[in-house]
């Protein structure tokens, strides 16, 4: 049972408001981060203190509702992109028992005559609890902006433009998931969260103050814990930015393990907003990170959408 603390990594604490004073400098920071972890920590990014408590208020009291009104929400064969996704749903690429948890998803609000709106579902809002909507697409917001400073870091770290995201994530398939992990037996089959790799460009996560979070680093083998300082927002490399920059920047992977026996008894909660770029985005290897030594490793390129569809079917949210 994986419930023995493991290492703590040591992921440095940056702060984006450094960003304005020193763009380089903080590029330069989060770059080296990413190069060596595939995280980073982010302090001061930007997100309002009392929206991020409306939001964990609001998100207990979601998932705190009957099963059965939750179900309401759900969308069989909607591969979990919008609404409710039941607990014992999802289950990490490779593994043998499924994650211990239930979530909720949002997106991007668009409208009806939209040119994405075949491929992005509209959301799915609950009845309760009340102003739901108002601060989820709040928060959706709050989180796209602080992810196009941290995609301009990013940039200026590739000696791109800090703005070459910009077109790529207009319009983007980004969702905000709110994650549950119940309370759970001593003797559980497998864990909150198996080792897994994101899909997306980048992801931002709150909630990880809560043991919980492991990376496995590739220098050691062995899995460290992250342990971000209270409101800190984790930050880390996607499977999509890692195919874009020619493994330069690397999609780590990580897990959610059991609390210890005297914690399984209390829920764990967490906000992952998922940024993701627009359907038509085409992922195609940056030239300037392919070199001698390290050749193009991913001559094909394929579609954001297409992408996704993919790694979709391999978790199980989408049936071949």
């Amino acid at each position: 049972m994986l419930d023995t603390p493991n290492a703590a990594a040591d992921v440095p604490t940056l702060s984006l408001a450094d960003q304005a004073r020193d763009p380089k400098g903080f590029a330069a920071a989060l770059g080296e981060s990413f190069e060596r972890f595939g995280f980073a920590i982010v302090a001061d990014h930007g997100v309002p203190t009392d929206l991020i408590e409306r939001a964990w208020a609001q998100t207990r009291a979601l998932f705190a509702l009957p099963d059965a009104e939750k179900r309401g929400y759900f969308v069989e064969g909607g591969g979990g992109a919008r609404g409710y996704t039941p607990f014992r749903t999802e289950i990490a690429k490779g593994a043998s028992a499924v994650d211990l948890k239930e979530f909720w998803h949002i997106g991007r609000e668009l409208a009806d005559d939209h040119r994405f709106a075949g491929q992005m579902a509209p959301n799915i809002w609950p009845i309760q609890p009340q102003g739901f909507r108002d601060t989820f697409v709040e928060l959706f917001a709050a989180f796209d902006a602080a992810g196009d400073r941290l995609l301009s870091a990013i940039a200026r770290h590739l000696v791109l433009t800090p703005d070459w995201f910009d077109p790529a994530v207009k319009d983007g398939n980004s969702v905000l998931r709110l994650l549950h992990y119940p309370p759970i037996a001593t003797d559980a089959e497998g864990v909150r969260a198996g080792a897994h790799e994101d899909i997306n460009l980048i992801t931002l996560l709150l909630g990880a103050e809560e043991a919980g979070l492991e990376l496995l680093d590739r220098q050691s083998g062995r899995w460290l814990s992250i342990k971000p300082p209270e409101g800190a927002m984790v930050v880390n490399v996607g499977d999509m930015l890692q195919r874009l920059t020619n493994d330069m920047l690397p999609s780590t992977t990580h897990r959610v393990v059991n609390p210890p026996p005297e914690r399984r008894g209390h829920s764990r909660y967490s906000m992952p907003f998922f940024l993701h770029p627009a359907p038509d985005f085409l992922i195609e290897t940056l030239p300037g990170c392919v070199t001698a030594t390290n050749p193009d490793r991913y001559p094909t390129p394929i579609t954001a959408h297409d992408y996704l569809h993919e790694r979709l079917v391999e978790i199980g949210l989408v049936k071949k």
